[in-house]
C-alpha cells in the first residue's frame, strides 16, 4: 500500500480507507439549517429599491392609471358574471379568461395530482386573493377567519362561519356531509401572508384535525416593477396595485395526497406537511406564528427613538444649521472648561443635546479624554471674549490646586472637593456669561 504523508517533511503513514455511508434524505432533513427572520419573511416597501427599477416605474405609471381605471370597470363585470353563473366548468373558463384582462394569470401544474376525493386542500398563504386564484382551477370554499359574516366576506369569495370556537366543528361536519358533487375546503395553515420568497410561517394544527388526508399545494406568486404583497397593506390596496401593474402571475402546483401516519398528533402532521410543502418552494418552514409578524410590524411602526441633536436640542424652525449650532454650543463648554479637547465636547452634545448634562459629565468623569494644555487652549479660543465683555466684577477667580495629602483617604477627600470646586466654578462661569450675552 503506498505511503501518504499528510505534511511536507513528516514521515509518511499508511492511508486508512473507511467507508462513506450515504446520507439519506430523511437525515439531510433532520440537518438544522438557519431559518429566516420576520423581516425577511415580510415586505414593508412596495417601491422598488433600485434605481433602475424606480425610474421604469415612474416611466409606466401613465399607462397603469389609465389600466387601473378600465380595470376597475371591467371588475365590476367579473363580479356580476361571478354571480349569476352556477358553480360549473363553463363559469371558471368564463371568469379565468376576463380575470386575465385584469391582469390576474391562473397557472397551475400537476392537475392529474389532483384527487377529488380529498376534502381538504392545504396551501401557502402569499396574497389576499389566494383562494380566488385556486377556485378558477377547481371547486373550493374558505373560511374567513376572525371576521364577522358580512356582505364583503361573501363578496371576496369566503364561506361565511359564524364564530371561530366552533370553526373546526362546523368545519368537520361541511367535510362530512354527502351532498355532490363533494365541495373541498382551501385552508392556508399560515394564517397570515408572506412576500412568499423565503419561508413559510409555522402551520397551525386545527387544519390538520379536520380530516386524516390532506392534499397539499404551492403556490407562487410573481408580479413586475413592485412587490407582491406589503405586511401592513389592506385587501383594497393590494386589489387596487393588482389592477395597476401589468400582470400578477399565480403558479399553483399540485402534490400528492399525504396521510396521517399511525400515532400521529395534529402538531406532528402539520409539521410534516409544513416541510414538504417548503421542500418544494425551495424555502425554509419557520417556527414564526402570526404573533411574531404582529411584532415585527409594531416595531417598524415605532422604531426605537435615540436622542439626536437635531431631533431634541434644535428646534426646526428656520435659522443656522445643526452643525453650526453644535459648534456654537461646544464653544461655549470650551470656554468653560478650557483643557477638555473640543471634539470630545462636541461628541458628548451630540449625544446629550444640553450643555449643562455635557459639563456635568466632563467634570464628575463620564467622559473619558486627555487634557489639553490650558494656555494653548486660550490661545486657540476667540480673543474677541475680553473685549467684548468689559469687566463688570463678575469675575470668578478659578480654583486652585489642592495640595497632595499622604493618605488615601485624604487624597480621595481632596479629589471629591477638586471635583467639587470645579464644578461649582464652571456653574458660576456658565451663568456669568449668560447674564453677559442677555445684557
Amino acid at each position: 500500500m503506498p505511503k501518504v504523508s499528510a505534511f511536507p517533511g513528516a514521515p509518511a503513514a499508511p492511508r486508512r480507507w473507511r467507508q462513506q455511508r450515504p446520507c439519506s434524505p430523511e437525515t439531510a432533513a433532520m440537518e438544522p439549517s438557519p431559518a429566516p427572520g420576520p423581516e425577511r419573511l415580510f415586505d414593508s416597501h412596495r417601491l422598488p429599491g433600485d434605481g433602475f427599477l424606480l425610474l421604469a416605474l415612474l416611466l409606466y405609471a401613465p399607462v397603469g392609471f389609465c389600466l387601473l381605471v378600465l380595470r376597475l370597470f371591467l371588475g365590476i363585470h367579473v363580479f356580476l358574471v361571478s354571480c349569476a353563473l352556477p358553480d360549473s366548468v363553463f363559469r371558471r373558463f368564463v371568469v379565468r379568461t376576463m380575470c386575465a384582462v385584469l391582469g390576474l394569470v391562473a397557472r397551475q401544474e400537476g392537475s392529474g395530482l389532483r384527487d377529488p376525493r380529498v376534502r381538504v386542500l392545504i396551501s401557502n398563504h402569499v396574497t389576499p386573493f389566494d383562494h380566488n386564484i385556486v377556485n378558477l382551477l377547481t371547486t373550493c370554499s374558505t373560511p374567513l377567519l376572525n371576521s364577522p359574516p358580512s356582505f364583503v366576506c361573501w363578496s371576496r369569495g369566503f364561506m361565511e362561519m359564524d364564530r371561530r370556537v366552533e370553526l373546526v366543528e362546523s368545519l368537520k361536519r361541511f367535510c362530512a356531509s354527502t351532498r355532490l358533487p363533494p365541495t373541498p375546503l382551501l385552508l392556508f395553515p399560515e394564517e397570515e401572508a408572506t412576500n412568499g420568497r423565503e419561508g413559510l410561517l409555522r402551520f397551525s394544527s386545527w387544519p390538520f384535525s379536520i380530516q386524516d388526508v390532506v392534499q397539499p399545494l404551492t403556490l407562487r406568486v410573481q408580479r413586475p416593477l413592485v412587490s407582491v404583497t406589503v405586511s401592513d397593506a389592506s385587501w383594497v390596496s393590494e386589489l387596487l396595485w393588482s389592477l395597476f401593474v401589468p400582470f400578477t402571475v399565480y403558479q399553483v402546483r399540485w402534490l400528492p395526497p399525504v396521510h396521517r401516519q399511525l400515532g400521529e398528533g395534529n402538531e406532528e402532521f402539520a409539521l410534516r406537511v409544513q416541510q414538504l410543502v417548503a421542500k418544494e418552494l425551495g424555502q425554509i418552514g419557520t417556527r414564526l406564528t402570526p404573533a411574531d409578524k404582529a411584532e415585527h410590524m409594531k416595531r417598524q411602526r415605532h422604531p426605537r427613538v435615540r436622542p439626536q441633536l437635531a431631533q431634541s436640542s434644535f428646534p426646526p424652525s428656520p435659522g443656522p444649521s445643526p452643525d453650526v449650532q453644535l459648534a456654537t454650543l461646544a464653544q461655549r463648554v470650551k470656554e468653560v472648561l478650557p483643557h477638555v479637547p473640543l471634539g470630545v465636547i462636541q461628541r458628548d452634545l451630540a449625544r446629550t443635546g444640553c450643555v449643562d448634562l455635557t459639563i456635568t459629565n466632563l467634570l464628575e468623569g463620564a467622559v473619558a479624554f486627555m487634557p489639553e494644555d490650558i494656555t494653548e487652549g486660550t490661545q486657540s479660543l476667540p480673543t474677541a471674549s475680553t473685549p467684548k465683555f468689559p469687566s463688570s466684577g463678575m469675575v470668578t477667580p478659578q480654583p486652585t490646586a489642592l495640595t497632595f495629602a499622604k493618605s488615601s483617604w485624604a487624597r480621595q477627600e481632596s479629589l471629591q472637593e477638586r471635583k467639587q470646586a470645579l464644578y461649582e466654578y464652571a456653574r458660576r462661569r456658565f451663568r456669568e456669561r449668560q447674564a453677559l450675552e442677555a445684557d
